[in-house]
């Protein structure tokens, strides 16, 4: 991408972080947003109850009036989380980053820039999966130029730490995230079986930090969830179920190779 091409720095982006007990990484991604090109944001830093020293942490970057800790009440779990940064979003721009991974400093301005040019609501990107100290291992996870409802169904390439949406093309409603497991993979099946297109930056900005032992990591975990998405959320037929599961199974195998 040209990168004279974003030449203003005008529409306000809402980040949306949910925050649990995330002692060990909340500091780095904080200060990989506070190094962005695109300096016009507020993270909204979603605090489900953590029980560790998230908290503290969290405290030292307050002095930033851009980083806002929004509290909630008990321990509801990550759809909620996002959900309230969703109500509480102020931007022409939303976005997702879970408390773990990691921006490149021209992702918010390289994104917002793609968004312009394509006149789209809905945009995600390309991503390199990194170990538990945000190194990249040099696997990347290349998306498509964009993505229906139907091609997503086979490929859930969409990772929710690249996604953007754009706020005068979709209401918050439609970007609400149900109570299921993989509630973020049911949100974006939702919104393109309503009739939008996402659309594909192929630009590696974002660093999936996956340690060993996390659900994220657990294939079989996975695998149980995706085949629920089809069969119970978007309620597939068996045979349509196994069909797109098929080709989901062999995409996320060559992927995480």
């Amino acid at each position: 991408m040209d990168k004279n091409r974003c030449k203003s720095n005008t529409g306000l982006v809402s980040i949306v972080v949910p925050v649990y007990n995330v002692e060990h990484f909340i500091e780095t991604t904080i200060r990989k947003v506070q190094e962005q090109t695109w300096q016009n944001w507020e993270l909204l830093l979603v605090n489900d109850c953590s029980t560790d020293e998230t908290l503290e942490k969290i405290h030292t970057f307050l002095s930033d009036d851009r980083v806002q800790l929004i509290q909630q009440t008990m321990n509801q779990g990550a759809a909620r989380a996002r959900n309230r940064g969703i109500q509480e979003a102020r931007g022409r721009y939303i976005t997702f980053l879970d408390a773990d991974d990691l921006w490149e400093p021209r992702k918010l301005e390289e994104q917002i820039a793609f968004m312009e040019e394509k006149k789209a609501a809905f945009s995600f990107l390309s991503y390199e999966f990194a170990d538990a100290q945000g190194i990249g291992n040099g696997r990347i996870a290349h998306v498509p130029g964009s993505l229906t409802y139907k091609e997503a169904l086979k490929n859930t390439i969409i990772f929710t730490s690249t996604v953007m949406f754009d706020m005068e093309r979709i209401s918050k409603e439609e970007i609400m995230m149900p109570e299921v497991k993989s509630e973020d993979t049911a949100t974006w099946w939702r919104i393109l079986r309503s009739g939008y297109t996402a659309y594909g930056l192929d630009e590696v900005l974002v660093r999936y930090r996956r340690p060993a032992k996390s659900l994220s990591s657990n294939k079989l975990e996975a695998v149980k969830r995706v085949w629920n998405l089809y069969r119970r959320v978007e309620k597939l037929s068996l045979g349509y179920s196994a069909y797109n599961f098929i080709y989901y199974a062999i995409r996320t195998t060559l992927r995480r190779l």
